[in-house]
């Protein structure tokens, strides 16, 4: 209930406005995140989250891990106040939190996956969070989504390439769900549990359907992908509780 509060608050103080370069311009004329995070539960009782891979911080105004004893990813709006020493690299008052999709990557079969994780075409569109940090890929995509409701399914496969483990490809499955009005989603994978460290190299080769055809995007590790004019307004994003 929090997160849906503060995202549909965040929705109504930002104005958006969609290029026609799969791009999304942002005029805010109020908070939107600042950050994305890792949130990382310690038992029931507590949690702090992760920045980036060598800093962490502490909020003083949320004690219980806001998603449960689940290690995921999210959206923060932050600012920082006086450190009180307790370990961590920063304390801070959070404004609101909210959750990204986060998924394990499944490992390629064979081409008798396509029916199980689809073939269906998307966009990576280029944002501000767009990252490879903390173990995470975390990433943007653009599809066209109906009005049934149904739910678009989304998956990571490694083992792709034998020849390179650090190339991944993305697929989509819509369920038929494949005709009405653009709309965007993020996602977050976790790298750690692929079979390479993934520290050990700059960049992650993601391959995927595009609607014009087969396309690659490098993801380098810690680095953001874009620049200040390639920002996506989160608040845009609709079609995320849609994602599974």
């Amino acid at each position: 209930m929090f997160a849906k509060l503060t995202l549909t608050m965040a929705a109504l103080l930002t104005l958006v406005a969609c290029g026609d370069d799969d791009r999304l311009y942002v005029w805010g004329i109020g908070l939107g995140p600042n950050a994305t995070v890792t949130v990382k539960p310690i038992g029931d009782d507590a949690f702090y989250m992760q920045l980036d891979d060598s800093t962490t911080l502490y909020a003083t105004n949320i004690t219980k891990p806001p998603f449960g004893n689940k290690e995921i990813r999210a959206f923060v709006n932050y600012r920082e106040v006086e450190n009180i020493g307790n370990g961590y690299s920063k304390t801070v008052y959070i404004n609101y939190i909210d959750s990204i999709l986060t998924k394990n990557p499944v490992v390629y079969q064979d081409e008798e996956s396509t029916e199980v994780y689809g073939d269906d075409p998307i966009e990576i569109v280029p944002a501000w969070f767009n990252v490879v940090e903390d173990g995470y890929l975390t990433m943007c995509f653009r599809t066209l989504w109906g009005t049934s409701n149904i739910p678009h399914y989304v998956n990571l496969l490694t083992g792709v390439n034998p020849d390179d483990p650090y190339e991944v490809e993305f697929r989509h499955n819509a369920y038929g769900d494949v005709d009405g009005k653009w709309g965007y989603g993020v996602v977050s994978f976790k790298l750690q549990d692929m079979n390479f460290n993934v520290g050990e190299k700059d960049t992650i080769t993601l391959k995927y359907n595009s609607f014009s055809g087969e396309k690659t995007v490098k993801f380098g590790y810690s680095k953001k992908e874009t620049t200040s004019e390639d920002d996506v307004s989160i608040e845009s994003v609709a079609n995320t509780s849609r994602l599974r």
